[in-house]
């Protein structure tokens, strides 16, 4: 009887889920946001199964624009890592179905996976919005098509992963194989966590690995429900393997000896930690994409509209909750006062508000703790003789909303220039020359983004040439892309997101070196 009870149960389950997705399918036709989208998977997900935390724990995840709770998640522990991560083992075996799949196949299912991505488009947009808070608008016309791009195109190198035939001296035949590193840990941030789960996924499944994602505490909803389409799409059990929690089960898996490499996203302080515990243990494989304090310089022939407009962008975007945003914004002499003056009236234009009204440009912070640190910085710049000309302030009403912030006259040694806000606060900077300005945007510890605007070439490139940054814009901002790589100099990380060098960071290339047989010297050659 018991038995039957548990099967009805399953029944009905899989029967709510059936309709659901017939709903969200409708949903994706008419592109009307879903205000209040159904939470249905909020466990841990092993093998293509879903699973309760091995220690009876869970956790809240917020609605950061009403303060509300929205659900309840499993909270992963060790034990639970220990399961995921010997799930992921035991689908890389070399009898599994996924290390015997041909290479195409993968990119199939990277294809498939895509397309269900798209279908649940909508449904996704509003999760992201409700569990983030950024605008539906971004969600749905930023994040999504990045996300799905992103796996489309590294299903297209699923098959063209290749070695080489080297002309080794002697009688030998030498090639090489570019070969899945294993099972790799990937830890994700929150503020874009469906397209950091794209980047993160893409280049690992195509080239053969398997995955343990531990997606940020504050934002697991989008992964969770990925988790169920990878099933959905038909890859193996354990090829993909979903934990949410806390801190400590992140750094339990960067230090797992079953876990062959470990990729994270997030603050330069916890990836200088993981970098250290990776290499405690079994000297994993490390890639890290960090924090920065990226320099937007603007010379005084750029386009004065057009550059306020996209040094605005620059930071402001994702409320300020970018890694990459060009947070210190060079400005020279001549043109100061004026980009400042119209700086100033873009910010006091932006619009806060509900991030599903299509006019809204920006929503709240994450969390109240990044909110109340946000804050903090500001009445730093403020005591330490930064100009405040707009903002500064949390905006009334529920929800970790802060005004557009701008401040002017910072000078480079005041902490604003110095650390990562992480919020929507601008400082802008005076400076004459280019070797001086070129060399206080290098002065940091940081070298992820840079950005130069002007209508001179040769001064762009000559910027260009001299800036220490993983990506240097020339009079644009944030244009990332699946084949552009991405990453940090310095304490922003090592290794590149993206593109073909994306997929380095998850094969290993084996030498294969074969005695050629020697030649019979009794044969005779043809005739």
């Amino acid at each position: 009887m018991l038995r039957l009870l548990k099967i009805n149960a399953l029944l009905r389950a899989e029967c709510r889920i059936l309709v659901v997705r017939a709903v969200r399918a409708a949903c994706s036709e008419s592109a009307e946001p879903e205000k209040s989208p159904d939470i249905i998977h909020t466990g841990i997900f092993i093998n293509n199964e879903w699973e309760d935390s091995s220690s009876g724990g869970t956790f809240c995840t917020i609605n950061p624009t009403t303060e509300d709770s929205l659900s309840t998640i499993e909270r992963g522990n060790e034990a639970d890592i220990d399961l995921a991560v010997a799930a992921a083992q035991k689908a890389f075996e070399m009898g599994s179905i996924w290390r015997r799949m041909d290479a195409s196949d993968r990119g199939r299912l990277l294809n498939r996976l895509a397309d269900l991505i798209e279908r649940d488009q909508v449904h996704l947009a509003s999760l992201e919005t409700v569990n983030t808070g950024k605008p539906y608008a971004v969600t749905i016309k930023v994040d999504l098509p990045l996300t799905i791009k992103n796996l489309r195109y590294f299903a297209g190198w699923a098959d063209k992963i290749h070695g080489k035939t080297i002309p080794a001296d002697g009688k030998f035949l030498c090639y090489t194989r570019h070969e899945p590193v294993g099972v790799c840990g990937q830890i994700i941030p929150w503020n874009f966590p469906l397209l950091m789960l794209a980047w993160k996924f893409g280049p690992a499944l195509a080239a053969g690995n398997t995955i343990v994602l531990k997606p940020a505490e504050q934002t697991p909803l989008t992964a969770l429900y990925v988790a169920e389409l990878v099933k959905e799409a038909g890859f193996p059990p354990g090829v993909v393997n979903i934990v949410p929690g806390y801190g400590d089960i992140g750094a339990y898996l960067a230090q797992h000896c079953g876990v062959d490499k470990i990729a994270f996203t997030g603050s330069t302080k916890v990836g200088r930690e993981i970098k250290v515990t990776a290499g405690e243990t079994n000297l994993k494989r490390v890639t890290l994409e960090l924090g920065g304090k990226s320099p937007l310089i603007v010379l005084n022939d750029a386009d004065m509209r057009y550059a306020v407009e996209m040094a605005h962008f620059g930071v402001f975007f994702n409320m300020g909750q970018c890694c990459c945003a060009g947070s210190r914004t060079f400005v020279q002499d001549d043109i100061y006062d004026e980009f400042v003056e119209r700086s100033v009236k873009r910010a006091k234009k932006r619009r806060l508000g509900d991030p599903f009204d299509e006019d809204t440009e920006q929503g709240p912070q994450i969390s109240e703790k990044q909110m109340n640190r946000i804050l903090e910085l500001i009445e730093t710049g403020k005591e330490e003789g930064a100009e405040l000309l707009t903002g500064g302030r949390r905006a009334n009403g529920p929800g970790y909303f802060i005004e557009p912030t701008v401040f002017a006259n910072v000078e480079d040694n005041m902490t604003i220039a110095r650390e990562e806000i992480f919020g929507p606060v601008q400082q802008i900077l005076r400076f004459e020359e280019l070797d001086e300005v070129v060399e206080r945007a290098n002065d940091s510890v940081y070298g992820l983004a840079a950005s130069v605007f002007t209508k001179d070439l040769d001064k762009a490139n000559y910027i260009v040439n001299g800036l220490r940054a993983g990506t240097v814009w020339v009079n644009t901002y944030n244009e990332l892309g699946a084949q552009t790589p991405f990453g940090g100099y310095r304490m922003s990380g090592h290794g590149r997101e993206n593109s073909e060098y994306a997929l380095r960071n998850y094969t290993e290339i084996k030498s294969v070196i074969v005695r050629l047989r020697e030649k019979n010297p009794s044969s005779r050659p043809c005739s």
